[in-house]
């Protein structure tokens, strides 16, 4: 299955070199930033839900990092629109790894789920289920 995998590493770079939905929304209902520390890479997440509070209208992104955080970002910002709160609430990392079609290495996977966890925390907070000031993934996320 190589050229499968070359086909997903062609996406990835693709959506790196011209991301989705980057940029800022007018009036977002939540922002959120997030950052990896152990290789620099930052994400801002910016969220438009629908009257109801019950489905995500818009994403965009912006932020700076290496080619998987920024197409995962990219990916992500395409695949949460038109999604429930709620399902954004269940993705996990399995999810993303999946999105990207590749396999990522375990010190890569904080990047690859950096954009995730931004967008859950994100709506955390709006919803006050959760109290932080900016996402960190470290070991263990």
């Amino acid at each position: 299955m190589v050229g499968g995998s070359d086909m997903y590493r062609q996406q990835i770079l693709d959506h790196y070199k011209s991301p989705r939905n980057y940029g800022e929304i007018e009036e977002p209902t939540f922002t959120h930033v997030g950052e990896n520390p152990m290789c620099g890479d930052t994400i801002e997440m910016q969220v438009k839900l629908d009257d109801d509070e019950e489905e995500i209208e818009y994403v965009a992104f912006q932020g700076d990092g290496c080619a998987i955080s920024q197409a995962s970002a990219s990916m992500l910002s395409e695949k949460l629109q038109g999604m429930g709160v709620e399902e954004l609430d269940e993705l996990d990392r399995d999810d993303v790894v999946d999105m990207l079609g590749v396999d990522i290495s375990p010190m890569r996977i904080k990047c690859a789920v950096l954009a995730e966890k931004v967008a859950q925390d994100g709506a955390g907070i709006y919803f006050d289920e959760l109290d932080v000031d900016k996402t960190t993934v470290e070991d263990g996320d």
